[in-house]
């Protein structure tokens, strides 16, 4: 179909005489344009280039171009020039698809039309794990342990790569999907078709995304399914968002990082409420914030909230483009591209947009800082560390509190590591990580902990040796400028030798504490912690031992690394005691200036290292090359494997939709309080022995030893079904202690939330749950929903749901419903013990008022969460993959 605007198509001609085209938005002439913020820009011209009144239409460019008065109250379509993956989300992505083939054959089509028509970029970063630490092989060890445990998975990936067009996999070793992203996958333009440009934007299925907004391109985390169906050419319906503008003045303080800017940050825009919003960034401040500083913020997205955390591109991002190895051509169409559209920020210049609500933020104020114990907003000043940890030890059970008295505030253990006697109490660092996306991808914090390392260890200091430290960089580089500027060796001395070049310790793949550390920890029940440069430090996530978690910056790692223990002052007490002179050493006596930082930077970070890590992405790793793998079109899935397994949801599909029935006398499995996180959800971490997904493995001849993680086996349904729920610190009101546990409502027996589902399918019986506020919190997991759908759970009644959960709800076809305002399941009245019925009108509605009914006579309203009218379509066909699949046959 012809596009409407075609009249505001122009080209221009770069210096090496090629000549590129682009849809420019100015040619429109409205002067609503200047005052939109910089990243609904982007949003209209995706609009405008795409406009083919069937797709996308007229009016929903006049939607976006009134975006004062729209925001918030209309849909919009959206198509992403690209999709991002890693590998726990990828593999069930690429399962899907070869699944999707076997179906499109079933049906009747053709099953190579089942290709990504989208660029699909996949790095393998999240199966690397920190078995071994502290040794100068740990790197080499532990990548052998990891292509050990997930041969099946690589191999399955290796055949997606050659068998899918469009499909390019990073192996092992290249490091963190963004950061990765960031270096070397993003275009800051897309040269399209006929050299068409347009600005690079992107969905990912991890929801730090979002990282990538530093550089200026629009992107955030998306569910597994919801990527899935952008892959296969749909477009995304998104409500027209709103954008909080927030403004930074000033320059940071010598003292603080970048890390230390995120978590004020996140706690000011948490306290602010931005969920479901953009927030862009503007003011003279953000002009002194390198790329790097930028992306740490746009990091954190997710942990305050936003869909995104958007940083207009400007000059800098162009030097960054070009100090990353972008070729100099690229450079000058991606300039040119930039002015024309007015996409190019000046940060100094006045600023003439509007926003929905903006706040400000003086960089100056910033005060090094961490947060926790629990949550990633609870922001803690470093000078208040000491007093916040003792407050968080005898108050209450709760996100600040572990509820212990005195007697077991005072409790120490003793235990004896490697021929010597150590002596712990609360508040012991156990773990101690530079890790994660979020902190490695900036060289300011990076050789900050270099630095900081040199001058500990000149000045004689040492971290004990049961201390768990690590250092996962999130690409080759960072250990290319450490060494160049000779830092890594102290490192080395301090314990932090590299590890990998993943997420490791930021998403749970700690490896294991010393045993004897584990003992004394679990002998005293000790409150010990984890301090880590990552951006998630939910309870249970780093290491189940670890009942405190800390984010903070690189140099704080070792700082805490140094001082073992975060019940600390540092400005009242010595980090240690120097083994050199035996006089005590504080941290401000080797902490590095900022202009020592940027001396070393300006020296030691160069453009031909980004030029080297990437000139062989797909073909740098000796064990990936020597992977064979079948050919074809189709998968032949192997039954008695137990990593990949072809999944359920399209083997029953037909053609024709079939009428969704209405929720008759459904029991309720879990009945769940605020804040229930993906990692409560989602099968994560470790198998636990005695679990459901164990006894499963166990009847196919897999030891305990060869369980491996769920993130590991996320492309067999059946291993992540028994997972679903399994955190073991799961509160659930149907069961009388934490643990995924509950009640069987017919006869009141206790069971495995997983056994309890299967018994409750088995007998025909629909489920529910009941859960409180921010339902589905955090990571960006599809089998948080893949799970539940795979459970038999038909609906999830909530008091609110996080942004990418409820979408991913939607795309399984299970209905999430919102309590009214003021109101939760105890406010009602509802022990979960009840069966529920729930009939959705014959013409549903978004946001419509839907009754919920009781066999006890109780009836409740709720607001239906289908947010946009695609979504009502997708539940109609059981989720957005069979709707899509659906038009893909026809299309055939």
């Amino acid at each position: 179909m012809a596009n409407p605007f075609d009249r505001i198509k122009e080209s221009f001609n770069t210096s090496d005489g090629e000549s590129y085209s682009l849809y420019n938005i100015q040619k429109l002439q409205d002067k609503r344009i200047e005052k939109l913020p910089y990243s609904i820009r982007i949003l209209l011209e995706s609009a405008i280039r795409n406009c083919d009144n069937f797709q996308v239409h007229e009016t929903d460019i006049e939607s976006i171009l009134n975006w004062e008065s729209n925001a918030a109250k209309v849909e919009i379509p959206f198509k992403p020039a690209r999709v991002l993956l890693q590998d726990f989300t990828g593999v069930p992505a690429v399962v899907d698809l070869a699944a999707m083939r076997d179906a499109m054959k079933r049906l009747g089509g053709d099953p190579s039309k089942i290709n990504p028509l989208v660029p699909v970029d996949l790095v393998i970063d999240h199966s690397v794990q920190v078995d071994v630490s502290r040794e100068t092989d740990s790197l080499e060890e532990n990548q052998k342990l990891e292509f050990h445990r997930n041969r099946e998975r690589f191999l399955f990936l290796k055949w997606g790569s050659q068998a899918f067009k469009g499909l390019l996999i990073a192996p092992p070793g290249y490091g963190i999907v963004h950061q990765v992203n960031l270096e070397y996958l993003a275009r800051g333009v897309i040269k399209g078709k006929d050299n068409i440009l347009y600005p690079d934007s992107v969905v990912g299925t991890d929801s730090h995304t979002t990282m990538i907004n530093g550089l200026g391109v629009c992107g955030w985390g998306v569910g597994g399914i919801e990527a899935e169906a952008v892959m296969l050419g749909q477009p995304m319906s998104m409500v027209l968002p709103e954008v909080v503008g927030y403004k930074l003045t000033g320059k940071l303080p010598d003292v603080a990082t970048a890390t230390d800017l995120v978590l004020t940050i996140t706690k000011e825009l948490r306290a602010k409420g931005v969920v479901g919003k953009f927030v862009e960034f503007y003011g003279e401040g953000v002009a002194s914030l390198s790329v790097q500083d930028r992306a740490t913020i746009s990091n954190m997205a997710p942990e305050y909230g936003a869909t995104m955390g958007f940083f207009p591109a400007d000059k800098n991002t162009i030097q960054y483009l070009s100090n990353t190895g972008r070729s100099k051509q690229a450079l000058e169409y991606i300039e040119q591209y930039l002015s024309k559209q007015n996409l190019l920020a000046d940060y100094t210049a006045a600023n003439q947009l509007v926003f929905t609500s903006t706040l400000e933020l003086d960089l100056s104020t910033v005060v090094p800082c961490l947060s926790g114990p629990k949550r990633p907003h609870d922001r803690v000043s470093l000078s208040d560390m000491k007093s916040d940890f003792n407050n968080c030890l005898k108050s209450p059970v709760g996100f600040k509190g572990f509820g212990l008295n005195s007697e077991q505030i005072q409790k120490k253990a003793t235990f004896e590591f490697k021929g010597k006697q150590y002596t712990i109490g609360n508040g012991v660092v156990s773990i101690a990580a530079i890790t994660s996306c979020t902190n490695t991808s900036n060289p300011s914090v990076m050789l900050g902990a270099g630095l900081l390392a040199k001058n500990a260890v000149e000045a004689g200091l040492s971290v004990l040796p049961y201390i768990k430290t690590s250092l996962s960089p999130g690409s080759g580089v960072v250990t290319k400028y450490l060494q160049h500027a000779g830092l890594q060796s102290y490192l080395d001395q301090l314990g932090f030798n590299l590890t990998g070049y993943g997420c490791m310790t930021c998403i749970g793949n700690s490896g294991d504490l010393p045993e004897p550390v584990s003992e004394a920890i679990l002998k005293e029940d000790l409150v010990a912690a984890g301090v880590l440069s990552g951006n998630r430090n939910f309870e249970g996530r780093i290491h189940p031992f670890l009942r405190a978690n800390y984010l903070a910056s690189p140099p704080l790692v070792v700082a805490y690394a140094l001082a073992g223990t975060v019940d600390i002052d540092f400005e009242k007490d010595p980090i240690g005691v120097s083994s050199k002179t035996g006089k005590p050493v504080f941290l401000r006596e080797i902490w590095p200036s900022r202009q020592t930082i940027q001396e070393t930077i300006d020296k030691n970070v160069l453009s031909e290292m980004y030029k080297d890590v990437y000139s062989d992405v797909t073909g740098g790793n000796p064990r990936w090359n020597d992977l064979v793998v079948p050919q074809g079109l189709l998968y032949p899935w192997d039954e008695k494997s137990t990593y990949i397994h072809n999944p359920p949801f399209f083997q029953s599909m037909e053609l024709t939709v079939a009428p969704r029935q209405p929720i008759k006398n459904a029991y309720c499995l879990l009945n769940l309080g605020d804040s229930i996180t993906t990692d409560h959800i989602s099968p994560a971490g470790n198998i636990n022995r005695k679990s459901s997904a164990a006894k499963y493995l166990e009847e196919r001849g897999v030891e305990p030893k060869e369980f491996n993680t769920y993130g590991a086996r996320r492309g067999n349904d059946e291993v992540m079904v028994r997972g679903t729920f399994a955190n073991t610190r799961l509160v659930n009101k149907l069961a009388p202690a934490v643990g995924p546990q509950t009640t069987y409502i017919p006869t009141g027996d206790l069971m495995f939330i997983s056994d309890a589902a299967e018994k409750y399918k088995s007998e025909g019986h629909a489920l529910i749950v009941l859960a409180g506020a921010d339902y589905g919190s955090g990571s960006s997991r599809d089998w948080a929903a893949k799970g539940p759908y795979l459970q038999g759970i038909k609906c999830v009644i909530a008091v609110s749901f996080e942004r990418i959960h409820r979408s991913n709800l939607v795309g399984m076809g299970i209905i999430p419903l919102q309590f009214k305002e003021g109101q939760n399941a105890t406010s009602l009245g509802l022990s979960g013990k009840e069966q529920f019925n729930i009939e959705l009108p014959a013409q549903i509605k978004t946001g419509q008022t839907v009754t919920v009914t009781t066999n006890c006579g109780k009836s409740f309203d709720t607001t239906l969460r289908f947010d946009t009218p695609i979504e009502i379509e997708y539940y109609g066909n059981g989720g957005i993959l069979p709707f899509v699949l659906r038009r893909l046959v026809k299309e055939n």
